[in-house]
């Protein structure tokens, strides 16, 4: 960090700094930056691969990034970049290059895992996005345009983004996407973007305009889908059948539940789960078994697959009557 030197308030204008001493202010200051992004940068480079992709129809297809967080070969990238492969090429900074095969991929996170065919890779620590702050310094490494192990650096500039996603005709929407400055290019996808800890916070995944990328966090969230794709190859997520928006409260009911808001039915799908139990256009969700329900993202995180095929209690604010409904979710479709 750079140190500030204490002014004294005596009254007098302060003297202006010369030319020699505004440079060394500035010399140091560069020089700390310099150090955490280099620190940083060394210590995520070598889990940070180059993929190339593998048509089905034989040949190479496009190329992205993926992050080593196994060191028995697990990757994590972007569901887009491993769209329609299986199989692929992923090449290290030290010169490795190692065949991965598709473990699963989850397109309603951008999220996917692949599998080297060797072991002993470097893991990339994660981090926690939860805890990031803007106006923090963050590194990006990946893969942009062919040239491996390129480092960017920049700063968060908002946190709480959305971004669509759909797999076949299910949407979701991607919470607490990560909004940097950081220079992303093709083939960033699926690289890591870090903190000065070396610590990934982010995947990688959208370039949304000059200055302005976007990353997947790294949260409590994706790392249950990444534990799912390890294990399953998949994510399975209930579905209710809804569509909705964040409504505000009555007062008083604000005051009984401890939050302002909840989920307002705008609109029930032909022969949902929701319909089926009764949910009218026009109600409030609160609370989805025990998780309290503000908006749609509660909604999206309340649906977690262990409720599919079983019974839970929805409560709603109908007409300013507390009622309860047991809605039995299906598993959510492409």
């Amino acid at each position: 960090m750079v140190a500030l030197r204490e002014v004294p308030d005596d009254g007098t204008s302060a003297s202006p700094l010369g030319d020699a001493e505004t440079l060394a202010i500035e010399d140091e200051a560069l020089d700390a930056y310099s150090s955490a992004v280099s620190t940083a940068a060394a210590r995520i480079i070598p889990s940070v691969a180059s993929l190339r992709i593998e048509r089905r129809s034989g040949g190479w297809g496009g190329a992205g990034s993926g992050v080593a967080f196994t060191p028995d070969g697990y990757l994590v990238t972007n569901a887009h970049v491993v769209a329609g492969t299986e199989r692929g090429t992923a090449t290290f900074v030290d010169g490795d290059e190692l065949a991965f095969e598709v473990v699963g991929r989850d397109p309603l996170s951008d999220l996917a895992v692949v599998r080297t065919s060797g072991g002993n890779l470097t893991a990339a620590p994660f981090g926690d996005a939860a805890r990031l702050r803007v106006g923090q310094l963050v590194v990006a490494v990946g893969n942009p345009l062919g040239f491996a192990g390129t480092v960017t650096a920049g700063v968060v500039s908002a946190l709480g983004r959305s971004m669509a996603a759909r797999d076949g005709q299910a949407s979701r929407l991607v919470e607490n996407v990560i909004q940097t400055d950081a220079a992303l290019n093709p083939g960033n996808s699926g690289g890591a973007l870090a903190d000065v800890r070396g610590r990934v916070v982010g995947i990688n995944t959208a370039v949304a305009g000059i200055g302005l990328g976007l990353a997947v966090p790294i949260d409590a969230g994706t790392r249950l889908i990444l534990a799912a794709l390890v294990h399953d190859g998949r994510v399975r997520r209930a579905y209710l059948g809804i569509v909705g928006g964040t409504r505000r409260l009555a007062p008083r009911l604000a005051e009984r539940l401890g939050r302002r808001t909840g989920l307002e039915v705008v609109q029930l799908l032909d022969g949902s789960p929701a319909a089926e139990a009764g949910v009218r256009a026009g109600d409030v969700i609160v609370s989805i078994g025990d998780r309290g329900i503000a908006g749609v993202g509660d909604l999206q995180r309340a649906l977690v697959g262990d409720l599919v095929d079983r019974p839970v209690g929805v409560a709603i604010d109908r007409d300013g009557a507390l009622i309860e409904l047991d809605v039995r979710p299906v598993e959510l479709q492409p």
